[in-house]
């Protein structure tokens, strides 16, 4: 496919290199090649974009643009993201190394998020509230943030992305984004298509370069009023530490160590789909992935057997050929790390049931590949059950009665999300109740809308994206109240 991409940053209405003029390659993680050269920007072209986008915010007219109009604006980008569905999910399996159809379902999650957030721009206006005062009028309103500092991971590039984008542009924010410096393809084409959609001038900055740098600039700079950040739990401590000069606004999601509670008397074949699915898809490199398989005793032996002969069937490679059902990992880096993982594992005494190791197909080997993995075994003590891993690997513990399944479940520093799989609705609805968790789905695993609040408890983060909630995040609440006819005190 033949793609045309400005391969620069975006900042005050203009592409533009790094001052510095240093590049960074991006690389295909399938075979290692180098797809793209984009700036490698620093402190200088952040400080640069802030400023414009702090202009925007003081003395442009976006804060000010009626939110019928600036709806229509973001309806626009839907638009157009659909209308290049194709092109996207081209780049993002380019970029990322996962399937065209995982790719090609995420356009359609990203579309949907725009259009979603279109529809709220005009319907977040206050309300007015009862008054104790007579002759007097008490009202609620909400407005603009103001300055949004974004960073985006490198697993769902232009998803994340448009969790931040979408809302905070239907509510008059001015923004700086930062992509993951290795997946920045998709986002890249995005900010092309809102100069298109008529984002104005200053009101959308992209800059890209490394989080040391340019993260660091956005999370310490006092003319940054709010900071979005989606991505490993040490970086988020550092962002908050940093975003306390001018006590920013935090939204943060640091990712989970997820729970999936199989009960005997849950479906057995859909626990098993619904099992593979929640860690495998796009090579368990998903927050929410259930990589904690929590089966009950009597019927281990036979989900295990299940899940060993399903993944030794699984089609490993390109995430372009039809037949893909797993691509790579993103980086040689995180390969190592899935490595370390699972050596960890190995001798915490766990038992490696399948995989373990990387594929022996030579057509693989350029890739950074790992084998769907599953450990028995397991125990809550145990490093690989408790330490996110971010790849396809599953760890399975057993319980004995619905107590000690939502103890375990419940035993991590995490609490991004879980799930329950059992037929007996008033068991899942108790469970439910009891996991400490921002989402649990019962007799379902990974299942996103933009309707439904996304976020976690615990050390998964603060904050929620997605629903009215994610709207939230991007306003400030005022109560403004108006005495209709005053009269002096006399109290002097």
């Amino acid at each position: 496919m033949d793609v045309n991409l400005t391969l620069k940053n975006y900042i005050n209405g203009e592409w533009v290199d790094a001052k510095s003029g240093e590049t960074r390659d991006i690389i295909n993680p399938y075979n290692q090649e180098v797809i793209a050269t984009v700036p490698e920007a620093d402190e200088t072209d952040t400080k640069e974009a802030i400023a414009a986008a702090r202009e925007a915010f003081d003395n442009g007219e976006w804060p000010e643009t009626p939110a019928t109009e600036r709806g229509a604006i973001v309806r626009r980008i839907a638009e157009l993201i659909e209308r290049d569905k194709e092109e996207l999910a081209y780049l993002e399996s380019l970029d990322t190394g996962k399937t065209m159809d995982e790719s090609r379902g995420d356009m359609d999650d990203i579309a949907g998020v725009f259009r979603y957030y279109a529809e709220l721009a005009d319907k977040n206006g206050g309300e007015l509230i009862d008054s104790p005062v007579p002759n007097s009028v008490s009202k609620v309103v909400h407005e603009p943030v103001g300055v949004c500092g974004q960073i985006t991971p490198w697993n769902y590039p232009l998803l994340q992305a448009s969790w931040k984008l979408a809302p905070a542009l239907a509510t008059g924010n001015t923004l700086i984004m930062k992509p993951s410096e290795i997946t920045p393809l998709t986002t890249i084409k995005t900010f092309a298509l809102m100069e298109e959609a008529g984002v104005p001038k200053g009101v959308a900055n992209l800059v890209l370069g490394a989080g040391a740098t340019v993260g660091n600039e956005l999370s310490t700079s006092n003319d940054v009023d709010l900071i979005s950040f989606t991505g490993g739990i040490e970086t988020g401590k550092k962002i908050m530490q940093a975003a306390s000069g001018n006590v920013k606004k935090l939204a943060l999601e640091l990712g989970g160590k997820n729970p999936n509670v199989i009960f005997a008397d849950a479906d057995f074949d859909l626990a098993v789909d619904q099992a593979l699915n929640g860690v495998f898809f796009h090579a368990g490199q998903i927050c929410s992935a259930g990589t904690r398989l929590i089966v009950e005793e009597s019927i281990h032996d036979a989900f295990v057997e299940a899940l060993v002969e399903r993944v030794k069937k699984f089609r490993i490679g390109s995430g372009f050929d039809e037949d893909t059902q797993m691509g790579p990992l993103i980086s040689a880096e995180h390969l190592a790390k899935v490595e370390k993982y699972v050596e960890t594992g190995r001798k915490e005494g766990a038992t490696i049931a399948v995989g373990g190791g990387r594929p022996e197909d030579p057509e693989l080997q350029n890739g950074f590949f790992y084998l769907p993995t599953i450990f028995t075994g397991c125990t809550t003590d145990m490093n690989i059950v408790q330490e996110e891993a971010f790849g396809p690997i599953i760890t399975v513990e057993t319980f004995t009665s619905e107590q000690e399944a939502v103890k375990l479940a419940n035993d991590s520093i995490y609490g991004l999300a879980g799930g329950v799989f059992t037929q007996d609705t008033v068991k899942a609805e108790r469970c439910a109740a009891k996991m400490r968790m921002g989402t649990v789905w019962i007799n379902e695993f990974n299942l996103y809308f933009p309707h439904a609040p996304w976020g976690g408890y615990k050390q998964s983060g603060i904050g929620r994206e997605l629903g009215r909630l994610g709207i939230e995040e991007y306003t400030e609440t005022k109560h403004i109240f108006q005495n209709l006819k005053p009269e002096p005190l006399h109290w002097f």
